[in-house]
């Protein structure tokens, strides 16, 4: 495994005493990676909903880091006022932040398209809106700065793949996916910009969204296998951060994006995986 000391060296955005801000930080994968960046000895601010969940956070980092080098800010991610807020009060606290990690998400199942409006606004305010709300508020400060810096946009599969199940989930990913990769595109363009992006891709993660799981399923990784590739693929300057899991390798995953692109391509049938006039071929090219 690569050390700390070889990542900050490679990755100058976490050096000791850099500051982080991840919203979603309370638990799941966003407590993971703060916990991994006090212990690089960097600052971190914790960006989510109030409450008991959120300050067992803030103790549990602070007792890495110290109280002085952990800053808990209650944040509903889907209102830009409350992210505006979240960047000055990090600014205040801390002065210049060198990662930010949006990646605050929520999971609940609105339904069918044709129902639930409220619910699926809820869903996409959280998990698409407060990414733009997140590169909104601290992008422009991390490009005045003129040091290193990333911003982690946390995608999905489902995002790419577009499994039935939850389709606003799916909508909400397959945006931030968009939205990361015209965010990559526009800051290397930008004149004496530091400042790169990256798409993370969990796979099947045990975190607050596992639904039905009161334990770590055997198939699931935990959020600090997560943040351990995340940091082993920004170290090589990865965009797609695509994670395996305890049941899933790159392989399987590379066949499935492969399948799904190829719906277009081919002018099959929308997501022919599950469509019974192609599901044996389906299976036929997983085995092939």
């Amino acid at each position: 495994m690569t050390s700390d000391a070889e990542i900050q060296t490679a990755l100058p955005a976490f050096a000791s005493g850099n500051v982080a801000v991840i919203t979603g930080g309370a638990s799941g994968i966003g407590l993971a990676a703060a916990k991994r960046f006090a212990a690089m000895g960097m600052k971190t601010v914790l960006a989510d909903i109030g409450g008991v969940r959120l300050d067992q956070a803030r103790q549990a980092v602070a007792a890495i880091a110290g109280d002085d080098a952990v800053l808990p800010v209650p944040t509903d991610v889907s209102k830009p006022d409350e992210v505006d807020r979240l960047a000055e009060l990090a600014y205040g606290a801390f002065g210049a932040v060198s990662v930010l990690m949006n990646n605050a998400g929520v999971g609940n199942n609105p339904g069918k398209p044709w129902e639930n409006r409220v619910a699926w606004r809820r869903l996409l305010d959280t998990n698409f809106w407060g990414v733009v709300h997140g590169v909104e508020a601290f992008a422009p400060r991390m490009l005045a700065a003129g040091r290193p810096g990333l911003i982690i946009n946390t995608g999905s599969k489902q995002g790419i793949t577009t499994p039935p199940g939850n389709l606003a989930y799916n909508v909400s990913k397959a945006g931030v996916k968009t939205f990361t990769e015209g965010l990559a595109h526009a800051l290397r363009n930008e004149p004496g910009a530091k400042v790169s992006a990256h798409l993370l891709i969990p796979g099947f993660t045990y975190t607050g969204l596992t639904e039905g799981a009161t334990a770590k399923p055997a198939g699931a990784w935990t959020g600090e296998q997560v943040i351990d590739f995340m940091l082993a693929s920004l170290e090589q300057d990865d965009f797609y951060i695509l994670c395996p899991d305890n049941e899933v390798a790159r392989p399987t995953d590379e066949k499935r994006m492969a399948w799904a692109i190829g719906d277009i391509i081919e002018n099959r049938p929308a997501l022919s995986r599950w469509h019974p006039d192609h599901k044996d071929a389906f299976a036929a090219f997983m085995d092939g």
